[in-house]
């Protein structure tokens, strides 16, 4: 059984810059997902402390947050059926010379630290990222005439 999920995506500061916000957008437009939220802004330490508490310990950890905090990034909700592993799809594979042609990151990245884009992993992570970077009123749940043609009659149920 599908379910209906949420997934946060970041278009991060080398994609701002590289002026691919409306390519990264098209794509989950195009696929048929809904956006429920979005947004720029510059990433606090304090988001970042937790978005990256993974690799707090890490060398590079004090590189990452200084890219994450280079530009601002656009923030999104993206929403639809089984919407974490759609988008991670879409994306593709974290290192940009790796990603598969015709994901956002195998056409559009070839680096493995430069790679334009982060989705939500899992449910869990979705919930977390969207708390960190959203508030409650900035999330939007509205009615997607477009669903009659994406999802069938008993998807849309």
């Amino acid at each position: 059984m599908s379910s209906l999920q949420q997934s946060v995506v970041l278009v991060k500061p080398d994609a701002l810059q590289r002026g691919l916000v409306g390519e990264i957008v098209s794509r989950f437009e195009r696929k048929g997902l809904k956006l429920a939220a979005i947004k720029m802004l510059i990433l606090s330490d304090e988001i970042l402390d937790q978005w990256y508490a993974h690799h707090k310990e890490k060398p590079f950890f004090g590189n990452l947050k200084k890219f994450m905090q280079s530009a601002p990034v656009i923030a999104m909700v993206w929403e639809g059926l089984e919407a974490i592993g759609t988008v991670r799809k879409l994306c593709g594979v974290t290192t940009g010379y790796e990603a598969e042609a015709g994901s956002i990151r195998g056409d559009l990245s070839l680096s493995g630290q430069h790679n334009i884009i982060h989705a939500s992993d899992s449910v869990k992570a979705a919930e977390k990222e969207k708390q960190l970077i959203f508030d409650a009123d900035e999330l939007f749940d509205y009615d997607k005439g477009e669903y009659l043609w994406v999802y069938s009659v008993e998807e849309r149920e």
